[in-house]
């Protein structure tokens, strides 16, 4: 779950100034954490309270107003109801990684990821983009190697994930769909050898760079088991008290 979160903010800094290069600054003084942080905090203290997803993502989005939501989003954040509106955007797959931590059977995850999508993002590309990344984090925690997971999710969600980073990158432009977001993540991730790695690889796309790198970010650690101390300590440094409080108790509970 940190993971996903030093990706977003690593990559907050070039979400709108995106670059084609995995030779950057990582620790850029102006980084921060966006909506993706935000929600996937929401997630986690979804689970370790008990809470609905709808409501934890409510109640944290409006703590954080300013975190970046897209303009639907942030609507139903204020909303009373919970009113999904059919979206297939990225949000439903940047949110997802502490269920692939959480539980402990591929039905549940899925099934969790569902729940923690439908909410908002119910179009069938919404759902599919949740529950791919949630059984991605799923198997590498459990210790599935990179061939079984790339086979697993090809077959499954139907992604097509053959394609290399250096095919893809020089046409690949700013998306918020789950369906144009999902696939290169995870490439990222499959073609990473740490967690730094990753997150570089998944930046270098010139994309919607936070995202990408949470998505790719909380796969990554899963797998690798290992985030540098020092990227580690500069992501927790740009985090409010509560958000540290929700990691370290999801961590003591899940990791």
């Amino acid at each position: 779950m940190l993971g996903a979160i030093i990706g977003d903010v690593i990559g907050s800094v070039y979400e709108h100034h995106p670059i084609k290069s995995e030779d950057f600054d990582l620790y850029d003084p102006v980084c921060t954490f966006t909506d993706d942080t935000v929600m996937t905090i929401a997630i986690a203290s979804a689970i370790l309270s008990g809470q609905n997803y709808a409501a934890a993502m409510k109640r944290y989005g409006r703590r954080y107003p300013g975190a970046g939501y897209g303009n639907q989003f942030f609507n139903w954040i204020f909303e009373e109801k919970v009113n999904p509106y059919n979206s297939w955007g990225n949000g439903a797959a940047m949110r997802v990684s502490p269920i692939g931590f959480a539980f402990s059977d591929v039905e549940t995850v899925l099934r969790e990821a569902t729940r923690s999508a439908e909410v908002s993002h119910n179009h069938p590309e919404g759902l599919r983009g949740a529950q791919a990344t949630a059984m991605a984090v799923f198997l590498a925690n459990r210790g599935a190697d990179k061939a079984d997971i790339r086979k697993e999710i090809s077959q499954r969600f139907g992604y097509n994930l053959s394609k290399s980073l250096a095919e893809i990158r020089p046409s690949y432009r700013f998306d918020v769909s789950c369906q144009g977001t999902v696939p290169p993540a995870l490439i990222a991730f499959f073609e990473s050898d740490d967690y730094e790695d990753a997150i570089r690889k998944a930046i270098s796309l010139g994309g919607d760079s936070d995202t990408l790198a949470c998505i790719t970010g909380g796969i990554a650690q899963a797998y690798y088991k290992h985030i540098p101390a020092e990227m580690a300590q500069f992501v927790l440094a740009r985090l409010p008290d509560e958000f540290v409080e929700v990691l370290e108790k999801f961590e003591e509970n899940y990791l």
